[in-house]
């Protein structure tokens, strides 16, 4: 059971990727060894899904937009994001394709390689966007895209209309990539970043996407392309909230980290919550960063973040006024009933 919030209805349209994680894993045996490790685990991951578990770990009421095959490991998905209270009623089950799946042998000092098959995600276009799913996109009071940069079969451009459509109708408009991509990249995204208030890369993906070595000016060149605002995720040094007025840095949380598998991913749902409850991006950006920092605690993308009352508790516990405000704040979201489903801890 997890407290329920009023907050949403998000949607999280983009990539859905079936995570299978090992830990520790120092090196791969050679040959036909085997070695005996602590933990395995799979996960509903990617920039879209990984976001979409936060979100209703969050209390957050989502539903989900994207592509799986027609195969086991797209049943394996759809369970996992059902569990966690994930509406997946809008995804879609692409016939002869396979799942995007991922084998992340995480390192001791948790760092995490990865052997990726990119499946169903490369071969979902336009011509696959349902009326109910526009419907969705439309009504939405937050819309998190969610790799679109390694959605190969769709041109970002496609969906300019709607981010725009349902911007104007009040919806907060997020985006985060997937891939370390280059400026061609960034160019492609440029229809879609036109109509998103906060771009939500991480620092190496900014400074490659706009090719240029400081963050301040990368942000710039992202905020030219009409983005209201960047929040960058920086591992251990925190985040900056960028604007055209503003470059402030959110300090890291100090946790003991496990496997950094779906920080950013935590850090865009706790961002998204923290603006759909009415806080300043800065404010938000610390619900991001506790988030992200739970995550990292454990194994897998959905590790570490319990409910929206346990971000509340450690943002009060944190001596600075934004984060003291933003934990009150969503303690003030927190339903006084308990959700019945997500019942997954």
């Amino acid at each position: 059971m997890r407290a329920a919030t009023n907050l949403g209805p998000v949607v999280c349209f983009g990539v859905h990727i079936l995570d299978i994680l090992g830990r520790p894993v120092s090196q791969i045996p050679p040959g036909q060894h085997s070695v005996i490790i602590d933990e395995i685990r799979v996960t509903a991951a990617g920039t879209a899904a990984g976001a979409s578990v936060d979100l209703a770990k969050l209390g957050v009421r989502v539903q989900n937009i994207g592509a799986i095959g027609d195969d086991m490991l797209g049943d394996i998905v759809l369970t996992l994001l059902k569990d966690y209270g994930v509406g997946t009623e809008l995804i879609s089950r692409l016939s002869g394709q396979v799942t995007s799946a991922t084998i992340l042998p995480i390192r001791p000092n948790g760092e995490r390689p990865a052997l990726h098959a990119p499946g169903a995600n490369g071969a979902f276009g336009i011509s696959h966007v349902t009326p109910a799913q526009r419907s969705a996109l439309l009504s939405a009071a937050g819309i998190h895209f969610g790799g679109l940069d390694a959605m190969t079969g769709l041109n970002p451009a496609d969906l300019a209309e709607l981010a725009s459509a349902a911007r104007a109708r009040g919806a907060i408009v997020t985006m985060d990539v997937l891939r370390n991509g280059g400026v061609e990249s960034l160019e492609s995204l440029a229809p879609v970043l036109r109509n998103t208030d906060w771009f939500c890369p991480n620092d190496e993906q900014l400074l490659g996407l706009t090719g240029e070595s400081d963050l301040h000016r990368a942000a710039l060149r992202v905020l030219g392309l009409g983005a209201r605002g960047v929040a960058v995720t920086c591992g251990a040094n925190g985040c900056r909230v960028i604007d055209a007025d503003s470059d402030v840095i959110v300090p890291s949380i100090e946790v003991s980290v496990m496997d950094t598998t779906g920080c950013g991913d935590g850090f865009d749902a706790g961002f998204l919550t923290g603006l759909l409850a009415g806080l300043s991006p800065v404010q938000a950006a610390w619900v991001g960063t506790v988030c992200g920092s739970l995550v990292a605690t454990g194994l897998g993308s959905d590790a570490g973040i319990t409910d929206l009352g346990q971000v509340a508790s450690m943002l009060l516990d944190t001596a600075n006024d934004d984060a003291k405000y933003a934990g009150e704040r969503l303690r003030s979201k927190i339903s006084n009933t308990e959700s019945e489903v997500g019942g997954r801890e």
